[in-house]
């Protein structure tokens, strides 16, 4: 077939995100789609096949229109739009998310969806009272919850922003760790504090903690409470009890939403099964104000090897199930 070269315009900020540090990104691009990319001055050229030109340009057009956003461009951005740039059925038909889902400015830049999934899943999150955002670490499902909440306290919708999870991860109870409660739990929170304070600044944060704006407490702490006008973020939840996630569940007031996010893979309970993750998923399946989002290993926006540990580990459960299914007797 015919190889013919293209050029794109571009502006010096989408050119340097296209190029990546030492022309990494254009590398990646290239051994992708068995092009050749050339930046001769105000955009690239393309040369390749039709087939190979034109998947490699929507690959190039999304970095550059993420750059335009302010958007710090990494080597997993230009991964996922390699991806995206596979699956995609023509140009064109790109992702689109509803003006409410208007996230903040990080420190890193706009916050922006990075897969087909993240845009169904923010668009979820803006649709329904109760979101379930399940699949693999390092898919943005608790990042992209994190950012969402403290848009709607940026923007008034809400009065507070509460983030849940149980602390059962090595099997330590809360009573023996040193400090207050906030001491005792924030170890278990680090990862929903560093997005927080990405998005919002340490400062911005611990004013509204100090304020009462952002809460953070263990699953068990929520007993008795009815959460008004509140975000509710509930972590790392394949590590309640089915019991817990029908009590955490039932907080809802007026006027709040919530959201529910883990990884049904990494149960760290003593009987795995008595997970109320898989549970809730089951029977609320279907109800109204209820969304379902599952992330797949494609969606992993973090290092290379992390798809590819998630994917060898689901091989490996794919391969034991069987002998699973036998055991379960709820299955």
């Amino acid at each position: 077939m015919a190889r013919e070269t293209e050029f794109l315009a571009l502006d010096d900020a989408a050119l340097r995100a296209v190029i990546g540090p030492n022309s990494r990104h254009v590398a990646l691009i290239e051994d992708a789609f068995k092009v050749l990319i050339e930046a001769p001055g105000g955009g690239v050229t393309i040369n390749g096949s039709p087939k190979d030109r034109a998947q490699a340009k929507r690959v190039v057009q999304t970095l550059a229109d993420r750059a335009d956003t302010g958007a710090e461009i990494t080597e997993a951005d230009v991964r996922t739009a390699l991806g995206a740039a596979v699956s995609a059925p023509r140009p064109g038909q790109g992702r689109t998310v509803p003006d409410a889902v208007a996230l903040p400015v990080g420190r890193r830049g706009a916050i922006a969806p990075k897969t087909a999934a993240q845009a169904r899943y923010l668009e979820m999150l803006s649709r329904c009272e109760l979101s379930f955002g399940v699949g693999p670490a390092g898919t943005g499902k608790t990042f992209l919850a994190a950012a969402y909440g403290a848009s709607l306290l940026r923007r008034g919708q809400v009065d507070r922003l509460v983030i849940t999870r149980p602390a059962v991860e090595a099997g330590e109870k809360l009573g023996f760790l040193p400090g207050d409660l906030n001491e005792k739990v924030d170890p278990y929170l680090a990862p929903i504090w560093e997005a927080l304070n990405d998005i919002l600044g340490a400062d911005d944060v611990r004013r509204r903690r100090d304020k009462g704006e952002i809460e953070a407490a263990p699953i068990a702490f929520m007993r008795g409470r009815t959460l008004s006008h509140a975000f509710i973020i509930v972590d790392e939840a394949q590590n309640t009890s089915r019991l817990q996630m029908k009590m955490v569940l039932t907080r809802l007031g007026e006027g709040a939403r919530m959201v529910v996010t883990g990884d049904p893979s990494q149960i760290d309970l003593l009987n795995p099964r008595d997970s109320g993750l898989g549970h809730a998923l089951r029977i609320l399946d279907g109800v109204e104000g209820v969304g379902m989002l599952k992330f797949e290993a494609s969606d992993v926006v973090r290092h290379a090897m992390v798809e590819r540990i998630v994917r060898a580990y689901d091989a490996d459960a794919t391969n034991q199930r069987p002998r699973a299914d036998l055991e379960d007797p709820d299955r």
